[in-house]
């Protein structure tokens, strides 16, 4: 039985694992393959990274750092977890695994447009989805957010920060963005477009046009989805961990859950969606779990 299994090699984690392997506690991640981190073309905001760091070459570095120390990292899908009396079980597949403790550090899936070509815009660093992380890198540009709701109006009055060329791009029926987000847009000086997408022309370095039918075409240098996140909280669902209205879960301030020996870091968690954040929460979270086995253990 493993002293804790991870799941998920995001950011939070793999700082988990780092912690774990570091306390000399037999540690299990199971890998899915599929961090949002990995879609970051390049971050700019990471501290310690002053020219930026990929996604995939981040979360490269913190696998050989996990295991160096020891952490072991299996590529697997967890598809059911059930806390018992003493120690949790997973299962993967055929196989079950068994551990004291589990982290959940499972993420969040991005809402895409439909548009064509997605992986490749968010591969270009043409679309982008964390106005926090590389609104900077757009300021002065004109620039396209692509939303539903009032969500999607905050995220467009956060980018005046960096630009008065603000537009969204209203992809939900009229009644989907109420009066008082259309009046905070306009104070904001933020143009709405009503018309639905009808094609995309893209060069090499920005969207060159947006064809809206008969209001078409608009250029745009980038574009932003505030299409919001669905958080990955099955698991946590299973195990009758209990959620915000968002879908995130709630934790301590040691990052455990509502069921004890569940803890769970990044942005399952929370919804500033940071990877500085996921990394903290993951060390919190392993710090926790290595005292309590120590105080279990009357060590």
């Amino acid at each position: 039985m493993d002293d804790c299994v991870v799941v998920g090699a995001g950011p939070a984690g793999l700082t988990a694992a780092i912690y774990l392997a570091r306390f000399r506690r037999g540690v299990l991640v199971i890998d899915a393959g599929a961090s949002r981190c990995a879609r970051i073309p390049r971050s700019h905001n990471h501290p310690g990274f002053p020219h930026g760091v990929q996604g995939k070459a981040l979360l490269s570095r913190m696998r050989r750092q996990a295991e160096q120390y020891g952490a072991r990292i299996v590529s697997d899908r967890v598809d059911a977890l059930a806390p018992g009396s003493e120690a949790f079980e997973l299962r993967c597949g055929s196989r079950t695994v068994a551990a004291r403790k589990v982290i959940l550090a499972t993420g969040v899936v991005d809402n895409e447009p439909d548009l064509p070509g997605v992986e490749d815009l968010v591969a270009r660093g043409l679309l982008r989805a964390c106005p926090i992380c590389d609104g900077y890198e757009v300021r002065d540009q004109s620039i396209g957010v692509l939303g539903k709701d009032a969500h999607a109006a905050r995220e467009a009055i956060f980018l005046t920060t960096y630009s008065r060329a603000v537009s969204l791009i209203h992809l939900g029926a009229a009644q989907d963005l109420p009066d008082d987000a259309r009046g905070a847009l306009a104070r904001a000086g933020v143009a709405v477009i009503e018309t639905g997408i009808e094609s995309v022309v893209i060069d090499r370095r920005r969207i060159s046009a947006l064809c809206f039918g008969p209001d078409g075409p608009h250029t745009f240098d980038s574009l932003y989805s505030g299409l919001g996140v669905t958080s990955r909280n099955h698991l946590a669902v299973q195990a009758g961990a209990k959620l915000d209205e968002s879908g995130r879960l709630v934790v301590s301030e040691r990052q455990e859950t509502s069921i004890l020996g569940l803890y769970a870091a990044g942005d399952v968690v929370r919804g500033l969606n940071q990877i500085s954040t996921a990394q903290g929460e993951g060390a919190v979270a392993a710090t926790a779990i290595h005292n309590a086995l120590s105080a279990a253990a009357g060590t």
